[in-house]
Order: structure tokens, then C-alpha cells, then sequence
């Protein structure tokens, strides 16, 4: 199971006013999914990467049953929110943090928003989608308040269905998040330019 092993950027969070939790994809490492605070104006902000155990949140595609990804799906949820409450612990209120995954992290980040909704500053998911076999929405039932969400991905993606990002956009908005979604058509597994313009229009403008 994971352990909580964050890595740590930017201001320290005793001093911060806001802060970025970034959540890497699979194979991928903290230090990763880190590089990418070099592309928004977070040079303020405390920014925080756990590290999953071997590199992945859950074993199997975000589309598998529930099932087959616990206890590490679970696991990986814990300890997100267990960074998120040391944000708050440390002063900073839910609505000064933005969380920001890629791929699998992206996919983790949605479900755990989703799963405990609240004003957030903002919430950033490059190639997801919510997780499971089919979208249980016994899960959700929380309030976004306007959180301002961005999510986008490629069509046809290898890992993440247009289909899925699209039904996981209208979750959200009907949980009062202000959902801006983006499908690119043959961008490929990654994030792109226009990607990263839109998170700086939209979550930082």
C-alpha cells in the first residue's frame, strides 16, 4: 500500500497562502509531474507531489472494475486527502489549493475531488476521467460551490476514452463545478500547449 512520501517545491507551507498538490501518472515519479509548476504562476505557492508505491496508484486501468484496483485505489485516496488536510492543517483553505494530475494522477485527482467536493481553487486533469468499470455515483454527492475544473484529453486516447472525460465533465457540472473540457483530436498521450494556455486562462486568469 502507499505511504505517505511527499515531495516538496516552491515556498515552504508555513509560509504559503496557496498551495498545488500534483499527482504523476503511472511509471512516472513525484519529481515528474513536479516540472510542470515551471509552466503556471505558482512561484508563491507551496507545491507538493506524493510519491506512489512503484511508481502507480492502482494496478489496472482506471476503467477496470473497482474491485481489481483495492486496496490501492483506496490506499492512493488516503493518502491524497491526507496531503490535503496537511495543506489545510497548515492554514491554507481548500479554496487557495489546486490540484493538478497527468494520465493515472489525473484520473486520481478527479475521483478524489469528486468524492470530497468543495470550493477549490482549482482542479486540473490532463488525460482522465472519473474511475470504474461504470462511472458509481454513490461516490459523489458533494458541492464544487464553482470550482473552476479543466479537464482535457486526445481522441483517440490509449488509455482514456473521450467518452469517459465527457461523462465525467457532466458529473461535475452537475456538482456546481464550472467544467471546461477539451478533447484534441489525435494529440496523443500527453499535454499540450493549448492545454497549458487554457489552465492559465481559465484557473489562473
Amino acid at each position: 500500500m502507499h505511504t505517505k512520501q511527499v515531495v516538496a517545491a516552491g515556498k515552504p507551507l508555513s509560509e504559503a497562502t496557496k498551495a498545488m498538490i500534483f499527482l504523476h501518472g503511472r511509471g512516472a515519479s513525484a519529481e515528474d509531474i513536479l516540472s510542470l509548476s515551471a509552466y503556471f504562476p505558482v512561484q508563491d505557492f507551496a507545491l507538493l507531489a506524493p510519491q506512489a508505491t512503484n511508481h502507480t496508484w492502482y494496478p489496472y486501468s482506471f476503467m477496470a472494475p473497482v474491485t481489481e484496483n483495492e486496496p490501492w485505489l483506496s490506499s492512493a485516496i488516503q493518502t491524497l486527502d491526507e496531503v490535503v488536510k496537511d495543506v489545510v492543517n497548515a492554514g491554507i483553505s481548500h479554496d487557495k489549493i489546486y490540484l493538478m494530475g497527468f494520465s493515472q494522477g489525473a484520473c486520481l485527482t478527479l475521483e478524489y475531488s469528486a468524492r470530497f467536493a468543495n470550493r477549490y481553487a482549482g482542479v486540473i486533469a490532463f488525460t482522465g476521467g472519473l474511475i470504474g468499470e461504470q462511472i458509481d455515483m454513490t461516490n459523489y454527492g458533494g458541492d464544487f460551490k464553482d470550482t473552476p475544473i479543466f479537464i482535457g484529453s486526445s481522441d483517440p486516447d490509449p488509455h482514456v476514452p473521450a467518452s469517459r472525460v465527457l461523462a465525467s465533465a457532466a458529473i461535475l457540472r452537475k456538482m456546481n463545478a464550472k467544467v471546461t473540457d477539451r478533447i484534441y483530436k489525435g494529440m496523443g498521450h500527453t499535454i499540450s500547449q493549448d492545454e497549458i494556455d487554457q489552465v492559465n486562462t481559465l484557473i489562473f486568469g
